[in-house]
């Protein structure tokens, strides 16, 4: 059995042609077709119209949300190779179509005077010929009336140009040609006449009723005794069927193209069916860059020499004045930087004579607490827990209360009024609380509270006698 599936060989060569392919799809021009701002229905509907124009080099799926502003429309547009826009806009008077040129501009802002839409167009029609296969190629470009009548309608001719890939006559596949787009410039009215058409070639020298032979729907031979009838007089055809062909629109054909009849060297003719949309421009302006940039030419407002330079100085001295500005900036940061490092360093330094300072040693370990040292201090926080104890109760503590505090003897002599208010106060009654010793500790009003409770339960029994001294 022989090997099944493709050779390396035939492998290697598809993947290469897949590869110059891609290189050349990537080479096309391509476009991005949106409205901006509140446009309206019939504005919306023209933008999709212009897309089918445009297609298949268009994003036919775009989507535009009201918060996308221009700057994130151009960052999306260079990763997938975008090289220019067309954005329709609509004013309380006007209608505005802009023509960008990406990355670096010019832009060219046109108003719409009319258009019409391809529902519209096609409802005018009597007959229509309109399919899928159309749109799979590019259109082809006709610019007529674009003389020299200035600079400004070369660099419109230019633009338009560069909207569609170049077509090498020598080798371009007339099968791929099946639409056109035609751009006429009035020099009089200074407008723009924007239509597209759908193309079709029959052969010519042929009867009517050959070319309905021709054709994919079979004519009704019902009312004929023979087929001669409908070849020779071409009976039961209606004038509408045969359109006028003459020297205009017939030609002889360098190779083979798609259709019944049309062969090589034979005479055809090239019929066109508008297939809108229709539009009628009119140039305003033209920008230096994207969407902004000095205004190279303008309809409506005419500068002079002198009035143009002004622009161009004041313009200058912005960016100069911009320039300066973030100068200054950046030296403001490197100073700041700067102070913040000198800062740092002077913290640490001080940090380390102070450690030494006290300690001797900066890396010493510190040894903690002495054990004599920690049982004075126990000592002397039951010292002044029981001392706490008889200014609030007014008697001396019990010895199983405190047992390493040493006892202390008040003091014989006369009782201050003070004193006497505290022996007072315990016996006022049962809900009395002793008040809070400024700068106590919250752990000894705790300890106070269980002691206190305990104390209560002692006021029922008799006090022992004091014994004298």
């Amino acid at each position: 059995m022989g090997q099944s599936g493709r050779s390396r060989h035939q492998k290697r060569a598809r993947a290469q042609a897949q590869l110059r392919n891609l290189e050349a799809y990537a080479a096309q021009p391509h476009s991005f077709v949106f409205a901006r701002g509140r446009a309206g229905r019939g504005v919306r509907q023209l933008s999709l119209d212009l897309r089918r124009v445009m297609e298949p080099l268009t994003a036919t799926r775009l989507q535009i949300r009201k918060k996308n502003t221009l700057k994130d429309c151009v960052a999306v547009a260079g990763p997938l190779g975008v090289t220019h826009f067309l954005i329709l806009s609509k004013t309380e008077t006007n209608i505005y179509f802009k023509l960008m040129r990406l990355p670096g501009g010019p832009t060219l802002t046109f108003r719409i005077d009319k258009y019409t839409l391809v529902r519209d167009v096609i409802s005018s029609l009597r007959r229509h010929r309109m399919h899928e296969q159309q749109f799979a190629h590019p259109p082809l470009l006709v610019l007529n009336s674009f003389g020299p009548h200035g600079m400004h309608v070369k660099l419109m001719a230019t633009m338009f140009q560069n909207l569609f890939p170049s077509i090498n006559v020598h080798k371009v596949n007339l099968n791929t040609i099946k639409r056109c787009l035609l751009i006429n410039y009035n020099p009089d009215s200074q407008e723009l006449d924007f239509r597209h058409y759908s193309i079709k070639v029959v052969p010519v020298g042929a009867s009517r009723g050959m070319k309905k032979l021709l054709q994919e729907k079979f004519p009704n031979m019902s009312r004929l005794q023979d087929i001669s009838e409908l070849l020779a007089t071409g009976a039961g055809l209606s004038e509408s069927e045969a359109e006028p062909d003459g020297e205009h629109n017939i030609t002889e054909l360098p190779q083979a193209v798609a259709g019944r009849g049309n062969m090589r060297a034979q005479q055809s003719a090239v019929r066109l069916t508008e297939i809108g949309p229709r539009l009628t421009l009119q140039l305003i302006k033209i920008q230096e860059g994207v969407g902004e940039g000095n205004v190279l030419f303008h309809s409506f407002v005419h500068k002079t020499e002198e009035e143009l330079q002004a622009i161009l100085a004041a313009k200058e001295e912005k960016l100069r004045l911009k320039a300066q500005r973030q100068a200054r900036q950046a030296q403001d940061v490197q100073r700041k930087r700067e102070q913040r490092e000198v800062h740092k360093k002077k913290s640490l330094a001080g940090m380390k004579r102070a450690r030494a300072g006290a300690d001797g040693d900066s890396d010493a370990e510190d040894p903690g607490v002495p054990p004599e040292t920690e049982g004075a201090g126990q000592r002397e926080d039951d010292d002044d827990e029981a001392e706490y104890f008889r200014q609030a109760v007014g008697e001396e503590p019990d010895e199983d209360m405190f047992p390493k505090a040493a006892k202390r003897r008040r003091p014989a002599g006369p009782v201050s009024k003070k004193q006497q208010g505290r022996e007072q106060r315990p016996g006022q009654g049962t809900d009395y609380r002793p008040s809070k010793a400024k700068g106590r500790p919250q752990q000894g009003q705790a300890k106070l509270g269980r002691r206190g409770a305990a104390w209560d339960r002692r006021r029922g029994q008799a006090r022992p006698p004091r014994k004298a001294v």
